[in-house]
């Protein structure tokens, strides 16, 4: 899809509507003596946001201009050159050139019909930066030359929430959104943008919902007036029937014209993701070096939109993410050096758009996370046992980072190591964006977080279900299918009704039950189940029916209710019915806690044999584990074939349970590789999958597995028996 770059120059040109003001009146501010450090500082921002945006954009001569302004203001910033008339009067120039080019653009033009920067100006500006002899016009005309009345940029004297609050004066020439410019009958141009207060929007958008949920009850009406259609005598339906018609079409011509209408309006919201990542990759090198680092940050996907909702919460995250990367994270430069790498740390933040999703990845190539470090500060702290670590996978092991109170710094300082923010990040990421955060480290190499959100708030694909007599919403993002099936499909894990989904075990709950609803009675044949899904995690629910499908309007909790964890929000049904939206992260916790597996009877024994399950399925892996503990075993688990490898190289197992088809290292060349080891030569090695095939049969026994279970025929019985008898 062609990216339609006039929108975005657009943007830009309001952008610098902004900032062209503030830097007239800094630099004026500067010549009269006020060369404090804040204000210095602000013009440095505004310099550094029109040459992060114009360089985005590809508009060469603005992003020259405005990098040789920030190399100057950079001097000043850091006390090794101060401002004087000959300085001053080149930041007087480099804005007068700024201007106008964004009024070239504002105009019309093209980012290919700018004229050239001037290659002077730029050399007189980085080399008064350096410190060397301006030798310009500038220095014997210290006194800001008269603006000039070709500039019609577009003034919006009303900021956002996201403008400083008290925007600085601006120039004379410029007046309630009109601008002069320089024609012979000296016409006036309008500005074809305007700000709006963001609560003023807001309202008209909850409006809109309003709106849009009372039409949508209109197919109701609709429905009710076929029905009585039908019961009419023979002489009035005719009548009625041509007025049921133009009812109903009436209401389907409407529903794209209120659909688009409210889409528009939600349009009006979003925000470049620019916004809060590009100030970010400032705020990395100046963190940087108070920690007596060098880092080079490089952000992508600037221009990847979301809800003004989203954005505002996103910062505090993200910051928390940048500190945690540049303190934990990146080395200093002698460690690197000594490590073979350069000294200067790479921090990459990079944004994409993935279906109804945006996902924003923080990558840095530091020393990474130790698990085994990880390990020892969860036993420190006594937030879990040596027993329950040693079952945990890596993966596992790795999120234990987002746990209240945990962190590996050995020492507290005013920076981090309070082990405050990773569980900020977390809960931020899951209650309040409903998104998700994952992380991924290789030690030595380095790590990453990933971050994956909606792209609004407001409005969601949302399925309503019956459960009971009551009706609730599940947003789609968390929806993975619905399926209907008979109950003697469930299997027993450990007294869990489990369904057997596409090589995955996922459990199955009733929903009315998990929520302590009246349900209705059981149906002797087929069941409903919606299955949801975080993450990795899946679970069935059964309901009753499915009630709806569409886009609707997310209503958020009053503060008075906000106290509810299992609810995320409302939407309206009907005539104002309010429904409840399920927050699924929060129901997969409660359904853990709900299931408590059924202890069977397994011989008392000093020594336990210890398992090792290797499957890339969350949910199997913790199945499986339920089944096996529930017998006596001791479980360990991994999430593919070769953390499958390290662990079992590491420890000595006395049998290992493996899946085939697992990302990195299948379960085949897995249990191939363990029979090259003297170790496991003559372990049992139990293949557990979803292939039936003979052929798939045969090369499991030919690569040395012992036992070829498949899911579709899976019995908790003939599991544990299998294992039984191959351990004698």
């Amino acid at each position: 899809m062609a990216l339609d770059i006039r929108r975005f120059i657009q943007r830009f040109v309001e952008e610098a509507a902004d900032h062209l003001p503030r830097l007239r009146a800094g630099v004026g501010a500067l010549e009269q003596g006020e060369a404090d450090k804040e204000r210095i500082n602000e013009l440095f921002r505004s310099a550094h946001t029109l040459k992060g945006s114009s360089r985005m954009l590809k508009l060469a001569p603005i992003t020259a201009i405005a990098h040789s302004t920030e190399e100057l203001l950079s001097a000043f910033r850091d006390g090794s050159q101060a401002p004087s008339s000959a300085s001053i009067g080149l930041l007087y120039e480099a804005t007068d050139a700024l201007a106008d080019l964004v009024s070239q653009l504002a105009q019309g033009a093209t980012p290919d019909a700018l004229p050239d920067a001037d290659p002077a100006l730029c050399q007189a500006l980085e080399a008064a930066a350096s410190g060397e002899r301006v030798d310009t016009a500038a220095e014997t005309t210290p006194s800001p030359p008269t603006p000039q009345p070709a500039t019609p940029l577009p003034i919006t004297p009303q900021s956002t929430a996201l403008s400083p609050s008290t925007p600085p004066p601006e120039p004379p020439v410029e007046r309630n959104n009109i601008a002069a410019t320089p024609t012979a009958s000296s016409a006036l141009t309008l500005s074809d943008t305007v700000r709006v207060r963001m609560d003023r929007l807001d309202d008209v958008i909850r409006l809109m919902g309003e709106v849009l949920s009372g039409h949508h009850h209109l197919h109701t009406l609709v429905e009710q007036a076929q029905g009585l259609e039908k019961n009419l005598p023979e002489a009035h339906r005719s009548v009625m029937h041509a007025f049921t018609r133009e009812l109903k079409d009436s209401v389907l011509s409407h529903d794209a014209l209120m659909s688009d209408l409210h889409e528009r309006a939600l349009q009006m919201r979003m925000l470049p993701l620019g916004v809060v990542l590009d100030p970010l990759a400032q705020m990395a090198r100046e963190l940087a070096q108070s920690l007596g680092k060098r880092v080079d940050c490089r952000v992508r996907g600037s221009e990847i939109e979301l809800d003004r909702q989203l954005i505002d919460r996103l910062s505090d995250p993200l910051i928390h993410l940048l500190r945690n990367a540049l303190d934990h994270g990146l080395e200093p430069p002698d460690e690197r050096q000594a490590a073979g790498k350069p000294p200067r740390g790479q921090l990459s933040i990079e944004a994409w758009q993935d279906g109804n999703w945006v996902v924003v990845e923080m990558r840095d190539d530091g020393a990474g996370i130790h698990l085994e470090a990880i390990r020892q500060k969860a036993l420190a702290k006594q937030l879990l046992t040596e027993e329950q670590l040693s079952a945990l996978s890596d993966q596992e092991t790795l999120e234990l980072i987002f746990l209240p109170g945990f962190s590996t710094k050995s020492m507290i300082t005013d920076f981090s190591g309070r082990g405050v923010g990773m569980d900020v990040v977390k809960r931020t990421m899951m209650d309040e964006l409903s998104g998700d955060i994952q992380v991924a480290s290789d030690p030595g190499k380095g790590t990453r977080f990933t971050l994956r959100l909606p792209l609004s708030l407001a409005m969601m694909r949302v399925l309503l279900v019956k459960s009971g007599d009551t009706t609730l919403g599940v947003t789609a993002p968390h929806v993975a299918e619905l399926v209907e099936c008979s109950a003697d499909n469930f299997i027993d894990a450990a007294g869990q009704p489990t369904l057997i989904l596409r090589n995955e075990f996922v459990p199955v709950v009733n929903l009315a039950e998990l929520l302590e609803l009246p349900s209705s009675p059981a149906s002797p044949t087929n069941v409903l189940l919606l299955v949801v899904h975080q993450r990795q995690q899946k679970l069935a629910l059964i309901v009753d029916a499915l009630v709806d499908e569409r886009d609707m309007v997310i209503k958020p909790l009053p503060d008075h209710l906000r106290y509810l964890p299992l609810v995320s929000g409302m939407v309206t049904q009907g005539r104002n019915a309010l429904v409840s939206l399920l927050h699924v992260p929060a129901l997969l916790e409660r359904a853990k806690r709900h299931a408590q597996p059924i202890l069977r009877s397994a011989e008392p024994t000093d020594q336990p044999h210890r398992v090792l399950v290797v499957d890339d399925s969350l949910n199997t892996r913790e199945i499986e584990k339920d089944v096996l503990e529930a017998w006596g075993y001791q479980v360990t688990l991994a999430e593919n074939g070769r953390d499958g490898l390290n662990k079992a190289l590491a420890e000595t197992f006395d049998a290992v349970l493996t899946d085939v088809e697992m990302p990195v290292m299948d379960g085949f060349a897995l249990t191939a590789r363990l029979r090259e080891n003297d170790l496991y030569r003559h372990k049992p090695i139990i293949i557990i999958t979803s292939r039936e095939k003979e052929a798939d049969r045969q090369r499991g026994m030919e690569v040395g597995a012992d036992a070829y279970i498949v899911k579709g025929s899976f019995d908790q019985n003939n599991l544990v028996e299998t294992l039984k008898a191959l351990l004698g």
